[in-house]
């Protein structure tokens, strides 16, 4: 029993490490009951739990872009292109936007926190 716990620690430690790797390519073979299936399952909510955590550490950091540009959240959806709705879906964290997407929130941000700062300035 405890070589299995050792490799579920892995699978926890490192979701697509190469422990988690190898049990993915024996599962491919293996029945789908017993160790098989509990090391399955162990995988598939490992992965789900780190892409949800992942997904609201992208919101937050949209949250701090939002806040940084002190506009509305509004303005802001529509200066990056965005819909209310997708742009609600990404401050909440429900899904992530692309990687072009961040840069060009990040650039607006940018942008809106430097006009602030001279405004403040004056």
């Amino acid at each position: 029993m405890a070589v299995w716990q050792r490799i579920v620690a892995a699978i926890k430690r490192d979701p697509y490490g190469r422990t988690a790797r190898q049990v993915e390519e024996v599962l491919q073979t293996a029945r789908p009951y017993g160790v098989s299936k509990a090391l399955s399952e162990v995988l598939v909510r490992t992965r789900e739990h780190l892409e949800a955590t992942e997904r609201a550490e992208v919101a937050r950091q949209i949250q701090a872009m939002l806040r940084r540009s002190e506009l509305q959240a509004p303005e802001f959806a529509s200066r990056a292109g965005l819909s209310n709705e997708s742009f609600a879906d990404y401050l909440e964290g429900t899904v992530s936007p692309p990687a072009s997407l961040l840069l060009r929130m990040q650039r607006l941000s940018d942008r809106f926190a430097k006009l602030a700062a001279q405004r403040s300035a004056k």
